[in-house]
């Protein structure tokens, strides 16, 4: 591309989960932005395919995680195998995969190109940008005079545009797909490539950004370039991975599995979609040579099922049909910064390594991206101070820590021989494997993420760790406020909020509060109203909503006069008292904005109730919420608390956003969606008038007919 495109806000390398995940928050945001990747096309085969509770929770805010669930396989059993006295295995334990009643989703699994499409349609769904493959970076200049400079372009990249053979990965010598060029015991291909097509007549462009973010993988040229470490080991552990359709007489073949024998290694089953079985095989028989690297040339698809046959004895299996295949060696790395001047993000595998097995690697590296795209979507569109972006690591590097710590011991405990007795301290108790599995429940979900207190996490200092820096040393700007999570201890600050179900007040329907909060770049106010009969509590509301309404309050501050009250603070009302005592017009209008051409919104306010039939959510008892008082919980755009406060407590409502979000005169023009496109149910469908009435016409043209 040239001319208008060679500037942009934001460009990203790598086209993989976390490339993808921030493309599709730029592309929600409305941020001018390139996405290349190096290689010819996305996956077909293979590579990631374990998704956790929180991964789809965050697919379901942006709107696709129904059709991953339709599509995907099932996580609902986890057996464990281990040897009896006599060396033979069988099973020894049955448990839930996911922990019941954390999320609302449990772990399913399908691949990743799959993953990728939806990513793929979402994004053309909302924006132009669409992935551009065959190109990858060359060269890369950053100027930090430039980098207080909101409307500069301080960094420029040369693209080369590949040939479609260069773009094409390299496979082994077999008729199967795998891949091993992703594998950590593959070398850095990116130096060839570019010597390779600098030889050729592969066209080459400039473009200039003002943010930059490398999702370039673990052999990042990103990272390289900014001369970067990943610090950690590599461990003497190889593994083996198939995807094949089995043919086995194990019986549990079809749930997951992780079998140790006896002195031929372990094995894990993941069951997969279209009856295809994925198998971790520990290649026991592979050893790396002098340099630390086993010689992957020796290994094949065949020598790996031998493996999974000697782990699986007495209990055969081979196959027909193998779909794809890889083998790795277990490193546990942590990048040693995440950014530069917060204007070059690393991001997913650019930044941590680790073993796949715990179905962390995909899910951190789009959690990453989570985190980073709505802060960088805002700060790009004026809405939010660059201040914000070092949370960015202050954040994420914590809990690439958190996971490397959990994969070190995890890793070795399921690479371990099993002890034979409690007296064999050289092997590994099969007891303190269940029991860490257990224990590691909210963790492996992506539920337990927790973010410490910032200028964006109201928490009080006392809780804060790290003493307010980032990994590099720098100071993170800390709120103005301290919530009061004794009102809702229920929805822990810093960590995503739990969902509940509740009420439409209007039609009876009932939402979990979580299908409320759309990934659309929203902070939201959620104003737990309390038992609004009480004279004295509908008193406390109409007064907090008054000064949230006023000219100089938070809402007007940062909302243009033509656009939604609702477009960047968005007001959500859950109260308590019993839904047919009361209307939607006992509460102020501000509440549920009235708009010329499509009325009231009746999408706003919502009631913790009984409903007919779905049961009651008890809302305001799971959050631990006063059902007489109330209160005020702020959630940030990727649906973290960052503020508990009471209805008397307006003051530091306004004192948190004045420090996340910037007034008006300080946004860019496009900054903020005007009321002819405000969004319409929720959120999720955007449109004028004219759009909504090409909506409902053919709905009418069907009653007429049938009449």
């Amino acid at each position: 591309m040239a001319g208008d495109d060679s500037h942009v806000d934001v460009l990203i390398v790598g086209a993989g989960p976390a490339g993808l995940m921030a493309a599709t928050w730029m592309a929600r945001l409305g941020v001018k932005t390139r996405i290349v990747d190096k290689r010819g096309t996305k996956i077909f085969n293979g590579q990631a395919d374990g998704l956790q509770c929180r991964s789809l929770e965050i697919f379901d805010s942006f709107g696709f995680a129904d059709r991953v669930y339709k599509e995907a396989n099932h996580m609902l059993e986890f057996c464990m195998w281990n040897p009896g006295e006599d060396g033979v295995i069988r099973r020894s334990d049955r448990m839930p995969d996911t922990k019941p009643g954390m999320s609302r989703f449990h772990e399913v699994v399908l691949h990743q190109g799959r993953i990728e499409r939806f990513f793929l349609d979402h994004m053309r769904k909302y924006s132009k940008i669409e992935v551009e493959r065959g190109i990858m970076p060359e060269s890369l200049h950053y100027d930090e005079t430039q980098v207080d400079d909101n409307d500069a372009y301080p960094i420029t990249v040369q693209l080369r545009h590949l040939t479609e053979q260069e773009a094409t990965p390299a496979q082994n010598l077999t008729s199967i797909p795998d891949g091993l060029f992703r594998s950590s015991l593959a070398e850095d291909d990116t130096d060839d490539l570019i010597r390779k097509s600098q030889r050729n007549e592969g066209g080459v462009e400039t473009v200039k950004a003002k943010y930059m973010i490398g999702c370039d993988g673990a052999h990042s040229w990103t990272r390289r370039q900014l001369s970067y470490q990943l610090e950690g080991e590599m461990t003497d552990f190889v593994w083996g991975v198939l995807d094949i359709i089995p043919i086995t007489n194990f019986p549990d073949i079809r749930c997951r599995c992780a079998v140790h024998s006896a002195s031929s290694g372990s094995l894990m089953v993941i069951p997969r979609e279209n009856k295809l079985v994925r198998l971790y095989i520990q290649l026991t028989e592979v050893a790396p040579d002098a340099s630390g690297r086993a010689d992957r040339s020796m290994i094949t698809p065949e020598s790996i099922i031998k493996a999974a046959q000697r782990i699986l004895a007495p209990y055969n299996i081979t196959y027909q049909y193998c779909d794809w295949w890889t083998v790795y060696q277990i490193g546990q790395r942590v990048g040693e910064r995440f950014s530069r001047d917060e204007r070059i993000f690393l991001a997913g595998d650019a930044v941590h390594t680790h073993s796949p097995k715990a179905g962390q690697g995909m899910n951190v590296s789009m959690h990453d991206t989570f985190n980073l795209g709505w802060k960088l979507g805002l700060v790009v569109k004026g809405l939010s101070p660059r201040s914000i972006l070092k949370t960015y690591e202050f954040e994420r590097k914590k809990i690439a820590h958190e996971l490397i710590d959990f994969d070190h011991k995890f890793s070795r405990l399921f690479s371990g021989r099993p002890a034979k007795d409690i007296l064999d301290e050289t092997g590994v108790s099969m007891a303190v494997f269940k029991d860490t599995f257990e224990k590691a429940a909210f963790f492996l979900a992506g539920i337990s993420v927790e973010y410490d207190r910032s200028t964006l996490v109201a928490k009080p200092p006392a809780e804060h760790p790290t003493n307010g820096q980032n990994g590099t040393g720098d100071s993170i700007r800390q709120a103005a406020v301290v919530a009061k999570q004794e009102l809702a201890p229920g929805a822990p600050l810093g960590k995503r909020i739990p969902s509940y179900k509740v009420l439409n007040q209007s039609d009876t329907g009932p939402w979990h509060l979580a299908q409320l909060l759309r990934a659309d770049g929203r902070f939201r106010i959620i104003l737990f109203a309390g038992n609004i009969r009480s004279s004295e509590q509908k008193a406390r509301l109409e007064k907090f909503v008054k000064r949230l309404d006023a000219a100089d309050g938070p809402i007007h501050r940062v909302t243009p006069s033509d656009a939604s009250p609702h477009s960047v603070i968005q007001v959500l009302t859950i109260h308590s008292a019993p839904r047919t005592s009361v209307d939607i017009f006992d509460f102020p209008d501000f509440l549920r904005p009235f708009d010329p051409q499509r009325g009231w919104d009746y999408d706003s306010i919502f009631v913790d109730d009984e409903s007919f039939h779905e049961g009651h959510g008890e809302a305001y008892k799971n959050y631990g919420i006063d059902r007489e008082a109330g209160c005020v919980i702020i959630t940030r755009p990727d649906q973290h608390v960052a503020y508990v406060g009471s209805l008397d407590d307006f003051d530091d409502v306004k004192r948190y956003f004045e420090d996340v979000l910037q007034p008006i005169e300080m946004q860019r023009e496009d900054a903020v969606t005007r009321r002819k496109q405000i969004p319409i149910a929720n959120g999720d469908v955007k449109g004028d008038l004219k759009k909504v009435q090409e909506m409902v016409r053919p709905m009418n043209e069907v009653v007429e007919s049938a009449l």
